[in-house]
C-alpha cells in the first residue's frame, strides 16, 4: 500500500522543500522505495534542490494530460526519486492544480512512499496537495508567524480527512525569543513534534551546491537531525550504513555508465 504524505506549513520559507528534498535522500538510502513529487507549481524548488531544474517531462505536463507520471519522473544519480514541476512561467498556462489526486493516483502501488512538496499559503494547490494526501507533516519555524499559519494548515487538513502526524521545528537557534518544543505542541492543539532541526549553515551551502544535506555533510547537526526524523516518520531505525553501501554502488554506476 502506498503511503502519501504531504510535507507543508503554511507559511513560505520555513523549509519545506529541504525537509522533502533531505527525507527522500535519507530513505533512499536506507533502501525504501519514496517518489518525491513537487505540488508548488507556481514557485517550485525542489529540483532545483536536486540540482534537475530542467527536466524535459514534468508534472506541469502530467496535469496537462500531455504525459503520465512515469514519464515526469527522473531518477536522480543518488537513486532518489522525483517528480519536479516545471520551473517556467509558460509551464504554468493551462495547468489545472485540481487534477493532482488523480496524477497521485497513478504512483499507487509503485511506490512504498510518496513525499508531496507544497505551495505556501492556503490557496488551491495546497488544497489539491490535501485531497492528494492521507497523511501531513507540518514545518513550522519556532514563531507565532509561522505557528499561526502552520495551525491553520493543520485545520485544513483535518477538515479534508487528512491524519497529522507530527510537526517539525526548522531552523532553530536557541534564542530567548523562540518558542519551545512544549509551547509549539500547544499551539498546535497537542501535535507530537517529531523534530527540531538546528539552524546550521551546512543548509544553504548544501542547497548552493545542488544537494541535500545529508549528502554534503552526513554529519551536520541538521544531517543528524533529519536522519532521526525519517526514523520517526517510518517509524523504525533506519540502517543507513546499509544504504550508504548502496548509495555508493548506484553512484558509481552511474558515472561508469
Amino acid at each position: 500500500m502506498t503511503r502519501v504524505l504531504s510535507v507543508a506549513s503554511g507559511k513560505g520559507g520555513v523549509g519545506k522543500t529541504t525537509l522533502v528534498s533531505n527525507l527522500g535522500a535519507i530513505l533512499t538510502e536506507a533502501e525504501k522505495n519514496v517518489t518525491l513529487v513537487d505540488g508548488n507549481l507556481t514557485t517550485p524548488n525542489l529540483s532545483m534542490h536536486l540540482g534537475i531544474p530542467l527536466y524535459p517531462v514534468t508534472l506541469h505536463d502530467v496535469l496537462k494530460d500531455d504525459a503520465m507520471m512515469p514519464e515526469a519522473m527522473y531518477v536522480h544519480p543518488s537513486g532518489i526519486k522525483v517528480v519536479p514541476s516545471g520551473i517556467g512561467i509558460d509551464d504554468m498556462e493551462g495547468t489545472d492544480s485540481r487534477h493532482l489526486p488523480l496524477a497521485i493516483e497513478e504512483l499507487m502501488g509503485e511506490t512504498e512512499m510518496v513525499l508531496l512538496d507544497t505551495a505556501a499559503g492556503l490557496g488551491q494547490e495546497t488544497v489539491s496537495t490535501l485531497e492528494a494526501s492521507d497523511e501531513l507533516l507540518l514545518v513550522t519555524h519556532p514563531n507565532m508567524p509561522s505557528l499561526t499559519d502552520a495551525l491553520k494548515t493543520k485545520n485544513l487538513a483535518e477538515d479534508f480527512g487528512v491524519d497529522v502526524i507530527g510537526a517539525v521545528i526548522n531552523s532553530h537557534t536557541g534564542s530567548k525569543q523562540e518558542l519551545n518544543e512544549r509551547e509549539v505542541s500547544d499551539m498546535l492543539d497537542g501535535l507530537p513534534v517529531l523534530g527540531k532541526v538546528p539552524y546550521d549553515e551546512k543548509v544553504p551551502e548544501a542547497v548552493a551546491m545542488k544537494k541535500p544535506v545529508v549528502h554534503h555533510d552526513p554529519h551536520s547537526p541538521a544531517s543528524k537531525e533529519f536522519k532521526r526524523i525519517a526514523s520517526e516518520v517510518v517509524a523504525e531505525e533506519l540502517d543507513l550504513d546499509h544504504g550508504s553501501r548502496g548509495l555508493l554502488s548506484r553512484i558509481s554506476s552511474f558515472f561508469r555508465s
